[in-house]
């Protein structure tokens, strides 16, 4: 194995003969001048170092003369250009918009410094006519706002509603009086239903349209007097089936109806049960302003065969408790034989009656929660806006009824040339007003209050 032998030493090299040349620098350069050994800056120097103008901005700023710049003469090496910064905005409109392009307006997130330029603030607009909603009472503020003569009326219906439950214990399994207590606890959930009406018209959103309600809270009475005239068929049809029952049963056993015949009276005795369901329909129809309520609810304008009755019978609530009490009133002071026939005769009756009414309440009710109109004449009242002048075709008729207060009706007619556009739809409103049932300024015989819109299409 070769040894490895290490390599000899290099020979320096020998200096050269001639020095170097010494290095070139600028007409009054001194390159000793910043060195640490020297203790004063060359003049040329002095401006860089006591001028802070030179180096940007500074807190420590007195004057201004230390803004200005530094003359040509005593230049540095640099040639720094001061800048001034001033806080705040320019007074030019020009720098103004130039400085709100970067900075944000308003809220410090609400835009970048880009998007603000392309996502424009909305338009300032007008507020609507129609609020969105409006307040809904709590119980507790819609029971504060009941008037004194809204909490008596309150009171006599608990009075009217007590009294129903008093007769309904005196029945003593007689039909008739039974069927009586079903019609005073029928009066008497319409009475209050009355008053709660009375309560919630305190309160705007009761009949203020928005977009929430268009038509307020007053299609809810309605809702409420569809469920009432469902109680009403109910309890109808409960008598009726109690009253079968207990014929098949007599007839099976072959017994007449003497064997669970009703307590008689004695002649010339006052049936105190009736005698109290008359005082209270009589009270709920006159003294309270019931009557119209319930009347306004059971629509008894539907029924022409009542039109003859003194105002106070006008109602077929009304009526038919009076009548029912009345009768059960004059039996036993007429000294009637046969007392449980009668009685069955009567109980029959009145429950046939309930029946057939809350038929036709539910049905009335119902067409106007489904935004119908239920009355007559619509087919004649289109031919007679068809035959006025002017009117070429009736392209699209409707009339439909959204509460109590308020039926609807809108035409869409064909006419020829413009002369009369407006003073034919004068001439449409006030015939629609009369002839369903309105006067000529919109209130109807029954206090409904019509709105007529008539679209026109003018052909040349």
């Amino acid at each position: 194995m070769a040894t490895s032998i290490p390599a000899p030493p290099r020979t320096p090299t020998p200096p050269p003969d001639d020095p170097p040349p010494p290095p070139q620098f600028p007409s009054g350069f001194n390159p000793d001048a910043l060195s640490p050994l020297s203790s004063t800056f060359p003049t040329s120097y002095r401006n860089i170092a006591g001028s802070p103008a030179n180096y940007g901005v500074s807190p420590s700023l007195s004057d201004a003369s230390a803004l200005s710049p530094p003359s040509t003469a005593e230049a540095g090496p640099f040639n720094f250009k001061p800048t001034p910064y001033i806080v705040g905005r320019p007074a030019g409109a020009a720098a103004q918009k130039q400085t709100e392009l970067g900075r944000r307006r308003g809220h410090k997130y609400a835009r970048s410094s880009i998007s603000h330029q392309i996502i424009l603030s909305p338009t300032p607009r007008t507020p609507l006519a129609l609020p969105i909603s409006l307040p809904v009472p709590t119980l507790r503020e819609y029971i504060s706002s009941m008037s004194p003569e809204q909490k008596r009326r309150w009171a006599w219906c608990t009075t009217h509603l007590l009294v129903a439950g008093w007769v309904q214990t005196r029945a003593h399994g007689s039909l008739a009086t039974t069927s009586l207590s079903h019609l005073l606890f029928f009066d008497a959930l319409g009475a209050f239903l009355c008053v709660a009406v009375d309560v919630g018209a305190n309160f705007e959103v009761w009949t203020r349209s928005s977009i929430a309600h268009p038509f307020g809270l007053q299609r809810s009475e309605v809702l409420a007097g569809l469920a009432m005239s469902i109680i009403l068929l109910f309890m109808g049809l409960d008598l009726l089936s109690h009253g079968l029952a207990h014929a098949a049963e007599h007839r099976r056993a072959g017994r007449g109806p003497h064997s669970h015949a009703p307590r008689a009276l004695p002649p010339g005795t006052v049936d105190a049960a009736a005698l109290a369901s008359i005082v209270c329909s009589l009270v709920s129809a006159a003294s309270l302003g019931n009557h119209a309520r319930i009347g306004r609810a059971m629509r008894f304008e539907l029924f022409p065969a009542v039109g003859w009755l003194p105002r106070v019978l006008r109602n077929p609530s009304h009526l038919l408790t009076l009548s029912c009490a009345g009768l059960l009133l004059l039996v036993p002071l007429l000294g009637v034989p046969m007392y449980a026939w009668v009685d069955a005769a009567l109980g029959f009756g009145c429950a046939v009656a309930m029946v057939g009414l809350g038929a036709r309440l539910a049905y009335t009710l119902g067409r106007m929660l489904l935004m119908s109109y239920s009355g007559k004449g619509v087919r004649e009242l289109v031919g007679e806006v068809e035959g006025l002048d002017g009117v070429v075709a009736v392209d699209e008729a409707g009339v439909w009824q959204v509460h109590y207060g308020l039926c609807m009706a809108s035409f869409r007619v064909r006419v020829r040339g413009k002369g009369e556009v407006e003073g034919l739809r004068e001439r449409i409103g006030a015939l629609v007003r009369s002839r369903l049932g309105g006067q000529v300024y919109g209130e109807g015989k029954s206090g409904v209050r019509w709105e007529v819109s008539v679209m026109v299409n003018v052909e040349e």
